[in-house]
């Protein structure tokens, strides 16, 4: 390019505005306002720090005045949630893995009145007449709602003072069924049967001599017999199989450890659905009661169902659909959404009548209709690990939702507190019975029966009256629920960190046998001695930090491990009653936090404190046996009667 062309192409970019200068340089007078061509490095840093700091503090600002939510939507979007359809044909096996559908069960809530003719003894008088008695049967809260937001701790020593035998020296809870029906009361009247009046013999003396011949000689065996206590009269237990080897003897395994396979799922609470059908008209507010809702909670739906649904009962038929999930102020969970649904018995369907839903500021308000699905006969509720509560939790839920009196669930809690490890978490399908004498004139119900059914097995409780007017409850054999020995001996029992077994040890990082359970607990909890007993050992023991043993009757030994002090009274050779503090929770020895190291002896051996079967308190005396055996069969009558034609309450 030549000179001219030079020019003409400067005039030209001129023209349009550019023009000759110096390059940029950053040699600016330094903490001066940069001038023309110059660029100050620190003036330009300022200008970006400035900018971020200001990004930060409105980033910030935001988050607190949206309560640390991350995401936001209408009630409506952040609650909807996709159910598969439900239908009785369809049965869900919870035993199949699977993350996209939560399992489905069904839940049985019944509290029937039933009626049994009863003869009982008034003034020296025999009565017959007709008893009203109420069964519950129910399958067991699998989740925690507010109903138990308010239950007392878990605490063994609470529980030891419920267990306690009532004194009633008073007429007793008849449970006398009579053979026949009658109305109103008949009163029995005994007279003296005249001579010329005696009845035909039935048996002759040559019947009761074969018969007393053939009862006493069938309770021995011969020597040369091959009969075993535990087997058949039948044939020996050779004959029951093709050969010796092939012998089965069946039994109930006691004493041993089952680590089952579980998997590890999270901690944090999650959304569960709840399905109910009403068998019988219904008050909302009580019926929303006793599904978790607080009173403020219905008195927020109640006003803002005043336009859509304005009245305050809930007609029989009627369908419930309530979402749950977790609170953020308490460890239970809430209502998010409640839709009701009114039944057309004609067309049979279901017609959605009004939805609310709980917003991002804790205010129900109306909703738009969920995903249509098709309601089961039953009532039903997903059923999501995480949300599943203990035993001791759900007992009282389910208590509270059928209206039991927080004594008579108390009481229930204790009975089974000495046989079962009641923070262990309930499993769906659990279920229990109940049976009590109907509501006197002040409201007091007396429970004559209780039945817990843990996965296959049933734990059976009967009330039982003494001579001496003393009231206890005991299983099917005659002894009571209570165990002589405590399995978690901490105020509050503490939680599981450790079980009974082979593991790596925590600090010296080799297999070793743990000899007994860690209950973890902060410092300072009281340790309570598991039963009655003589202190041997207290003091500092190796690697157990400070150290109590205690001997009990029959071989039994109990050890408490790590504690941070051992109560003054707690001295070698000194009796100890249950329930007493023994010491302090503590983390000295070889130990890497604060806890009970819990273990029991027998004879010598550890076993597993947490499964580890244990004997009773108490049995009944001999003299009472037949007339147990004869109340429980009554009881056992009542609860597989039908119920009356009107059901007391439902759901």
């Amino acid at each position: 390019m030549n000179a001219q062309q030079r020019n003409r192409h400067a005039a030209l970019l001129k023209a349009t505005g550019y023009e000759d200068g110096p390059a940029l340089t950053v040699q600016s007078t330094d903490g001066d306002i940069p001038h023309g061509r110059e660029l100050s490095i620190s003036w330009l840093t300022g200008t970006v720090m400035t900018g971020l700091t200001s990004v930060l503090l409105m980033g910030a600002a935001l988050f607190v005045s949206f309560q640390g939510q991350d995401t936001f939507s209408t009630a409506y979007e952040a609650l909807r949630i996709t159910h598969p359809p439900v239908t009785p044909a369809s049965p869900t096996n919870l035993q199949i893995k699977t993350n996209r559908t939560r399992p489905v069960a069904q839940t049985r809530s019944e509290l029937e009145t039933i009626e049994a003719t009863i003869k009982e003894s008034v003034d020296g008088r025999d009565i017959i007449k007709k008893q009203p008695f109420s069964r519950l049967r129910a399958t067991l809260a699998t989740a925690a709602t507010s109903l138990s937001d308010d239950v007392p701790a878990y605490d063994p020593v609470a529980l030891i003072a419920s267990t306690q035998p009532l004194d009633e020296s008073g007429a007793d809870v008849s449970t006398n069924i009579y053979g026949a029906e009658v109305e109103g009361e008949v009163s029995i009247k005994l007279a003296s049967l005249s001579l010329t009046q005696t009845p035909p013999r039935a048996i002759s003396d040559q019947t009761a001599a074969d018969f007393v011949r053939t009862t006493v000689e069938g309770a021995y065996v011969e020597a040369d017999s091959s009969a075993l206590a535990y087997a058949p009269t039948e044939g020996s237990i050779h004959e029951l199989a093709a050969s010796p080897t092939d012998a089965v003897i069946t039994g109930v395994a006691e004493n041993l450890t089952v680590l089952p396979k579980t998997t590890l799922p999270s901690d944090a609470l999650g959304r569960t659905e709840r399905l109910l059908t009403l068998k019988e008209p219904s008050s909302l507010e009580e019926t929303l009661k006793k599904n978790g809702f607080t009173p403020d909670m219905i008195g927020m739906i109640a006003g803002t169902l005043r336009n859509v649904y304005p009245s305050t009962n809930l007609p029989s038929g009627a369908r419930l659909r309530i979402l749950f999930g977790p609170s953020r102020m308490s460890e239970t969970l809430i209502p998010y959404r409640m839709s009701i649904y009114i039944h057309d018995a004609a067309s049979n369907k279901d017609r959605h009548a009004a939805t609310v839903a709980l917003t991002d500021r804790g205010q129900y308000v109306l909703a738009t209709e969920p995903p249509q699905i098709t309601f089961p006969d039953e009532d039903t509720e997903e059923i999501n690990v995480s949300n599943l509560p203990s035993i001791y939790r759900s007992i009282w839920e389910t208590g509270r939702k059928h209206d039991l009196d927080d004594d008579t669930i108390k009481r229930i809690v204790a009975m089974y507190a000495y046989d079962l490890d009641l923070n262990k978490k309930i499993s769906a399908g659990d279920s229990i019975e109940i049976l009590q004498t109907p509501p006197d004139a002040s409201g007091h119900q007396d429970l004559l029966y209780v039945g817990l059914r843990l996965g296959s097995t049933l734990k059976e409780l009967f009330r039982f009256r003494t001579d001496d007017g003393k009231v206890d409850f005991f299983d099917p054999s005659g002894e009571t629920g209570k165990r002589f020995l405590t399995r978690r001996p901490l105020q509050g029992g503490g939680v599981v960190r450790s079980s009974f077994g082979w593991r790596v040890h925590p600090i010296f990082h080799k297999s070793i046998l743990h000899t007994g359970v860690d209950l973890a607990s902060s410092t300072g909890t009281p340790i309570y001695a598991a039963g009655d007993g003589v202190v041997e050992k207290a003091g500092w023991t190796n690697g157990y930090g400070r150290y109590v043993m205690i001997k009990h009757v029959n071989g039994f030994e109990t050890g408490y491990g790590h504690m941070s002090r051992i109560a003054d009274t707690t001295q070698p050779g000194t009796f100890v009653r249950q329930g007493q503090v023994i010491g302090y929770v503590g983390s000295t020895g070889n130990s890497t936090g604060p806890h009970l190291h819990f273990e029991i002896l027998i004879n010598g051996n550890f076993v597993d404190p947490l499964s580890v079967k244990l004997p009773r308190d108490k049995s009944l005396p001999s003299q009472y046996q037949q007339r147990f055996a004869q109340s429980v069969a009554q009881i056992r009558d009542l609860m597989n009667r039908d119920a009356a034609p009107v059901t007391v309450a439902s759901n």
